[in-house]
């Protein structure tokens, strides 16, 4: 099925049934729940807001007044909407199906069917059958057959008529399916919407979006179902979730295939156990057999079988049905079983419908549906199922709250205290003994039971029902369906308001066989408090998520060896919190099969987020049974069905008392036997190193910064002791927050507000903590400032371990780990970095999280002292090419110059041929240090035969190593170009006085120009002076001549020397048209690098400096009139005015002179054409001169402001101080700049 066309429809159809019903409810003078219009009567006629209406309307409209003031207007419209959303589609499923008694269609035309009134062949679009047979439909429907004759003949009426056989059909219809079609005279029938007939009523949608072909499975209820919530879904995912907005938080449509494997390895499989010969197998594709088993095991298994089955005493629930496709395809294999034992075909259906199937679930709307599908399921099977009263138990779970069960106890007179019939006894309270109440046991049995479901549409199938209450519960069941059907007049309200209770009640006491479901996936931020703490009380091993509370809570709800078979998050497999619940599965069930999905199992979910598992578990241990696993984490939907069907990736070879071997117990089915035993032995490397979470600052906006945001002099390098930060006057210290991935060194780009031993810090934690202590958030000091080993929390496929040098703190995203013998860093950081812990970690966590407490339980390799020093001696090695690969890029504070400045020669096209030599040359050599390391490690655990000793070439993280900076779209000249974009930089850096090439590294990045003169001074730049004031325009022409594309000449004239200037200036803009600009004909080679400059740095400076940019743009807009740079750490109160005296006010002058040119070359122009190109230049000047002029202004408001920057604030904040004089302010800002 193709499902783009209901996606795309059922959303749009939401939001229309919402506003009809929204009309029809304004129309009865109710806009919500503190503004409903009174009514008056006048006779027959029932008056509101000057609109008549028949008398009949009233009781309905006090129905829908009391439900907007219980339920709010919102939830009503919402309830009411889908509620006709559901009917009509039902209807519409049944008429294409032909399942409608009379024949006809409702809601339109058969494509095949002539027009006889018009002729044949003439067109049926927006017609409907029913109105053309409406004198024959009536008589099925049970309409009054003299009036729709009328409203036929009477040729203007169609929308009356047509309104009358929809109703009429609604009311045909509720007599198979109460639950989905309400009874005569419902309040709903009130907020039908109008216009029905119209060509563009609510109707048409449903009809012409979705084509007939896609009708053709029941399943289309279901995916029809999730696109309708979608919108809902949306607006809740993220937020705590309020008890109605449950069901559109966690629905989620099963594919069928995973359907398959869940009810045919459970239902199937409770079957096949017994009857091993049954020819039902071969039906089941999915239907995995089991692994050949010890003879032990078998004698186990043979005392669980029974030795016959009769098929209606199979049970199967479903807990959370949403629309019932697990139940559907449970009914497929359920009638296989009947057919199998002979029974006629006709009873089939009813049997397994009330015999067989149980549904739960807290959403109405899924619950009319999935009786909905079930119904036509049968259907399909017997043309008279709708004939035979079937009672369905797919409930929609209500609550007990608006129930007062004396009232109804009396009402209901099961006992005959009270005169039959008559409400003398009903009402005489306090002549009656009450006590007596408590007396009957039924009356208990009523009292608990509704005490258990006050909450019901937040707990659902969670709430326990004892099965030692099922007999009585069935019997008081079978008492109030008697009285609904024959009781008096006072006993069949009574009982009708019980018995919804009674059977949810019954359902829930069931032990099942079969327990399958797609449970709610929700996590503890997205719970209530109720659910929360009903949670954390109830199912403390599973709590973390609704989808493993439900786990749990499926093995209380079945038989004594009954299957629980789901889907669900594979977190449980693996994650330390679920770690007792897998304690406890080990322990008491047996996993018979597993497939193992991961991400892109369902094609309407990208992305690696919801990544799943399916599984079948049985309700009893048996001792060393090895289940059939499948791994199909690979690949999307489709992949993964085929891979299941030809039985690819099968592990069948472990038993599961094996994974309580190892530590945490994962399902980790796919560990090599080496592993295994490594991990018998219980040495882990926890008994030799501490892995540790670093800090939860709480409010990383406040607390930390890039280190290139701040006063470099603010910021310490080398304080090894906390203590030592109380009084040592800094304030920023290194900090280390993960990162991307990275191997051995780098990353280092934070800074954290730590002066004064991290006081402000402690305070907001203490603030946080609601006034305790702040050690909830501020962890593990001991370790800080301390050298370890420091990784990305969140990894990506390889785990990037780095060496921390001493003097960093670390956060909760950077986790570290602190070797016991500080001698065995590199040692540990070989390990780690080897790929052979990540290899070993994909068993014990796959997730996309890496805990220290996953990392402690890595097994200790087992090495000689000669092979540990070779690790120790090459990690060391790796370490420092690493670090001068960090080390070769601004990011770094340890940043000496540009690389291409190391080669001794003449020309910019040598220097880089040259370093391009040197990364081909280093990254050979970290690729050979690299593969030893991994060869000692694979061959310490003994892996050599699971894994190889080679190297992807994006394992090796050099920037220089394109396949890993760049991905596979990387290429030489790509790299090229980046280099000279790099240079660029250098360069504007060394004009602005940050680098300096008398002198290596970092040179000036204090704050407001102070000291800079002192350097200036020491001539420490000399060889190429920075510029005065730290502003340098970027012009798309030559208005300056100290504008940065003639200071770049002027770099590399220093460089690289005269002689060659031109030619390596043509490089330059030769290799920055290789990727970063597109090439230009005709364009002089300082052209084309001041075109960069002007169009493309600034983007790239923010990429660099992740927007928080070093060198702020300054833009007088659209226009470019002015654009220029200037240096955040050399700004001052003074720098706006000297940009206008020096530069904005200067080139107004320019300006104003050009365009005199201009307009003189215009009058005295040889040609047409060459008037007309200085019109269109004088046009364009004139937009900048006026663009100029604004910004003028603005600039002289805001330079007599006299701003100034305290740089602690971080460059988010200061670079929003200055309006829209600046640039890109929202994409560093995160809002768009205030006016003037």
């Amino acid at each position: 099925m193709n499902t783009a066309k209901l996606k795309k429809y059922a959303p749009q159809a939401r939001r229309e049934f919402i506003s009809a019903v929204s009309k029809q409810l304004n129309q009865l003078g109710i806009y919500s729940e503190k503004k409903i219009s009174d009514v008056k009567e006048q006779g027959s006629v029932l008056s509101i807001e000057g609109k008549a209406f028949p008398i009949g309307v009233k009781t309905a409209r006090e129905r829908l007044v009391r439900k907007v003031k219980t339920f709010g207007y919102a939830q009503l419209i919402e309830q009411v909407a889908y509620t006709w959303f559901n009917r009509l589609c039902a209807i519409r499923y049944m008429e294409i199906h032909d399942y409608l008694g009379h024949g006809f269609r409702v809601l339109s035309y058969p494509a095949s069917h002539p027009d006889n009134s018009q002729g044949a062949g003439a067109t049926n679009k927006g017609r409907f059958e029913i109105i053309d047979h409406a004198q024959d439909a009536a008589d099925e429907l049970g309409l009054d057959r003299a009036r729709i004759v009328e409203l036929k003949l009477a040729g203007n009426k169609d929308e009356e008529l047509y309104r009358e056989l929809l109703l009429g059909q609604c009311h045909k219809l509720h007599e198979a399916m109460p639950f989905l079609f309400d009874a005569l005279d419902d309040e709903t029938e009130l907020l039908l919407p109008d216009n029905l007939t119209r060509t563009d009523s609510i109707l048409r949608g449903l009809v012409d979006s979705i084509p007939e072909e896609d009708w053709q499975q029941v399943e289309v209820i279901g995916w029809l179902y999730q696109f309708y919530i979608s919108e809902k879904k949306d607006q809740v995912m993220g937020k705590v979730v309020k008890s109605e907005d449950i069901p559109a938080a966690t629905q989620l449509f099963t594919p069928n295939w995973i359907v398959k494997y869940l009810v045919q390895n459970s239902v199937g499989r409770q079957w096949l156990q017994t009857y091993p010969d049954s020819a039902i197998k071969t039906q089941m594709e999915y239907y995995i057999e089991p692994a050949e088993q010890s003879d032990e095991v078998n004698q186990q298994l043979k005392a669980l079988i029974p030795e016959s089955i009769e098929p209606e005493t199979i049970k199967v629930l479903d807990p959370a049905c949403g629309s019932g496709h697990i139940l559907i395809e449970a009914y497929n294999v359920l009638k296989a079983i009947y057919e199998e034992r002979g029974f006629r075909s006709r009873d089939i259906p009813k049997m397994i419908l009330e015999n067989n199937l149980y549904g739960l679930d807290i959403d109405d709307r899924a619950a009319q549906l999935s009786g909905f599908a079930l119904m036509m399921m049968a259907r399909d099977d017997d043309k008279r199922i709708f004939t035979r009263n079937v009672r369905l138990n797919v409930l929609s779970l209500q609550e007990s709250n608006h129930i007062d069960l004396p009232t109804l106890w009396k009402a209901l007179n099961l006992s005959g205290s009270w005169q039959s019939g008559t409400s003398q006894g009903l009402f005489s309270d306090e002549e009656q003994n009450l006590s007596s109440f408590n007396a009957d046991n039924r009356y208990q049995l009523l009292k608990r039971t509704l005490a258990r479901f006050t909450q019901a549409k937040t707990f659902g199938s969670l709430i326990d029902v004892p099965s030692d209450e099922h007999d009585q519960l069935k019997e008081l069941l079978s008492t109030l369906v008697e009285l609904q059907e024959s009781g008096n007049s006072m006993q069949k309200p009574a009982a009708k308001q019980l018995i919804e209770i009674v059977h949810q009640a019954l359902v829930l006491s069931i032990r099942y066989d079969a327990v399958i479901a797609n449970p709610p996936y929700m996590g503890g931020k997205g719970m209530n408090a109720d659910l929360k703490e009903f949670a954390k009380k109830q199912y403390p091993n599973s709590k973390s998520d609704l989808f493993a509370i439900f786990m749990e809570r499926a093995f209380k709800l079945l038989s004594q060896y009954g299957f629980n078979a789901q889907i669900n998050m594979q977190s449980w497999m693996f994650l330390s919190s679920y770690e007792q619940l897998r304690n406890n599965l080990l322990e008491d069930h047996t996993f018979i099969t597993m497939a193992h999905l991961g991400a892109r199992a369902f094609s309407q979910i990208s992305g690696e987020v919801v990544q799943t598992t399916a599984w079948i578990i049985r309700n009893k241990h048996i001792k060393k049974y090895q289940p059939t696993f499948y791994r199909l984490i690979d690949g999307n939907e489709e992949a993964k069905q085929q891979a299941l069907l030809s039985r690819e990736n099968e592990f069948a070879a472990t038993a599961q008392e094996d994974f309580k071997m190892i530590p945490g117990s994962p399902i980790a089915y796919h560990i090599p036997r080496s592993l295994i035993k490594k991990f018998a032995e219980g040495s882990t490397v926890k008994s030799e190193l501490d892995a540790k979470s670093g800090q939860n600052t709480g409010d990383n906006a406040r607390f930390i910064r890039n280190w290139n945001e701040v006063d470099i002099s603010k910021v310490s390098f080398d304080t090894y002791d906390l203590k030592d930060t109380l009084e040592s006057g800094y304030k920023w210290y290194p900090y280390n927050k993960g990162g991307e991935f990275r191997k051995w060194y780098g990353n280092f780009d934070s800074v954290i507000n730590w002066g004064n031993d991290g006081k402000e810090i402690k305070e907001y934690a203490v603030f946080r903590n609601g006034g305790k202590h702040w050690s909830r958030y501020i962890q593990n000091l001991d370790y800080m400032l301390k050298p370890g080993i420091t990784w990305t929390f969140i990894s990506s496929s390889y785990f990037g371990a780095r060496y921390t040098p001493p003097g960093h703190l670390f956060d909760y995203a950077g986790c570290s780990a602190f070797p016991h013998d500080s001698n065995k860093i590199n040692y540990y950081l070989g390990y780690f970095c080897s790929g052979v812990a990540q290899y070993v970690l994909s068993f014990l966590n796959p997730t996309l999280n890496l805990q220290p407490g996953n990392v402690n339980t890595l097994p200790i390799p087992t090495m000689s002292e000669l092979d540990t020093q070779k690790i120790e001696s090459l990690v060391s090695e790796l370490i420092s090419m690493t670090k001068d690969d960090w080390d070769s890029y601004e990011s770094s504070w340890n940043f000496k110059k540009s690389p291409l400045l190391n080669y001794q020669s003449d020309s910019v096209k040598e220097s880089i041929h040259l370093l391009q030599k040197d990364f081909e040359s280093t990254y050979k050599k970290a690729y050979g240090l690299e593969k030893e390391n991994k060869k000692l490690f694979i061959n310490s655990l003994g892996l050599s035969g699971d894994m190889s000793f080679e190297l992807g070439s994006d394992e090796i993280t050099l920037m220089s190593n394109l396949e890993y900076r760049y991905g596979s779209s990387g290429s030489q000249d790509r790299n090229q170009s980046d280099l000279f974009v790099e240079l660029l930089s250098y360069s504007i850096g060394s004009m602005m006085g940050r680098y300096s090439l008398d002198r290596e590294g970092l040179i000036y990045a204090h704050s407001a120009n102070e000291g800079f003169d002192k350097l200036v001074a020491e001539e420490v730049y000399k060889t190429f002076p920075a510029d005065e004031d730290g502003i340098i325009p970027l012009t798309d022409q030559e208005w300056f001549k100290d504008d940065a594309t003639n200071r770049f000449r002027e770099f590399v004239q220093v460089v690289w020397g005269e002689e060659y200037l031109q030619e390596n200036l043509d490089f330059v803009a030769e290799s920055l048209c290789l990727n970063a600009i597109k090439s230009k004909k005709s364009e002089s080679a300082l052209e084309t690098i001041r075109r960069y400059l002007s169009t493309q740095f600034y983007k790239d400076h923010l990429k660099t400096y992740k927007k928080r940019p070093i060198y702020w743009l300054f833009s007088s807009g659209k226009q470019k009139a002015f654009e220029c740079l200037v240096y955040l750490h050399r700004y001052n109160e003074g720098t706006l005015s000297r940009m206008r005296t020096e530069y904005v006010t200067p080139l107004l002058g320019k300006y104003d002179a050009y365009a005199e040119q201009l307009e003189k070359q215009i009058e005295t122009a040889d040609s047409t054409s060459e008037a007309n190109r200085f019109k269109k230049e004088l046009g364009a000047l004139i937009k900048k001169q006026v663009e100029l002029r604004e910004f003028d202004d603005k600039l002289k408001h805001y330079a007599d402001m006299r701003i100034s920057l305290d740089l602690d604030d971080g460059v988010k904040v200061n670079y929003g101080k200055f309006g829209d004089l600046l640039a890109d302010v929202k994409a560093i800002t995160g809002s768009a700049p205030e006016g003037m």
